[in-house]
């Protein structure tokens, strides 16, 4: 619930999100969500041709992208004119980058850290203040089951959203003071773009001669292994914005296909039998048999 200062204009003034990478997937349909409950929704997009569709479909649509600080800075600024303040940013925008670890430039990687780590955190400096005019607020940071469980060829991705989870779990604590509640959404498989976006950085990543091109098929199994049974993104956007509503919402969140069984598998078998498990589903016990011909 977010506090207003100001009883009569919490009851009547509406309130106001903005959603990182709202084009399409996951941010769209939490846009959706928030729309037919009432509230305003700022939704963002990379693309100048996705803020127009949005445009179309009556959402106050700005251009941003994550990873620019002065686009930030300056979307802030523009909320700030347009609204007068926040209250919940919902920081979604990110991808996957899948690859062996070995063959990643140390741009790529520092790229899915400066996506999925740096610029939520930026996003949250920016608009701290926002909240505070407001008397509070609510900040979602959408992490993933894959910041707990971490599979061969997705470490890049994992340890991005590994890391958002940390920064949120501190920023739970050091904002309650301010009025300001996080909540750490972590995903399970949910229906996206995500694993055509992924499948396209292997085919980027994989250069000929890799030692893992004879295992290539399951690189790519990896990269959609979101897909799989995924639940749709209005389903999960309707469950998690039913969470986030509450009086106290949860301060974690996880919805979609093994969403909760992933944590398990992490905090109840043992690590040998784990590795033991995801080297056989993606290739690595066939690559091992390869190279020792």
């Amino acid at each position: 619930m977010v506090v207003d200062s100001n009883t009569n204009s919490r009851a009547t003034r509406q309130k106001v999100v903005l959603i990182t990478g709202a084009s399409s997937g996951i941010g769209r349909a939490l846009a959706d969500e928030l729309r037919e409950r009432g509230w305003r929704v700022i939704a963002t997009a990379r693309r100048p041709e996705a803020v127009e569709e949005l445009k179309q479909c009556g959402f106050d649509s700005l251009l941003l992208d994550v990873t620019d600080d002065r686009g930030v800075e300056r979307v802030a600024k523009e909320v700030r004119d347009l609204t007068g303040g926040l209250d919940m940013l919902i920081n979604n925008a990110g991808y996957g980058l899948i690859a062996p670890l070995v063959e990643i430039p140390l741009e790529k990687l520092e790229h899915q850290f400066r996506v999925n780590t740096f610029a939520p955190l930026h996003l949250v400096q920016a608009f701290v203040s926002a909240m505070r005019e407001r008397g509070g607020g609510i900040i979602v940071n959408v992490g993933s089951v894959s910041g707990v469980l971490t599979s061969p060829f997705s470490g890049a991705y994992c340890a991005s959203k590994a890391a958002l989870h940390a920064l949120s779990d501190a920023l739970r604590m050091e904002l309650a003071p301010l009025g300001i509640r996080v909540i750490t959404v972590q995903p399970g498989g949910i229906r996206s773009r995500f694993g055509e976006k992924a499948k396209r950085l292997v085919d980027e990543m994989l250069r000929p001669g890799s030692v893992y091109l004879p295992i290539k098929e399951f690189i790519d199994e990896r990269a959609n292994a979101s897909q799989e049974d995924a639940m749709p993104a209005e389903e999960f956007a309707r469950r998690v914005v039913k969470k986030i509503l509450r009086r106290n919402p949860p301060p974690l969140i996880r919805v979609g296909e093994k969403s909760k069984l992933m944590p398990f598998l992490k905090w109840f078998l043992p690590i040998s039998l784990m590795d033991k498990i995801l080297a056989k589903k993606f290739g690595l016990l066939r690559l091992s048999r390869i190279l020792k011909g």
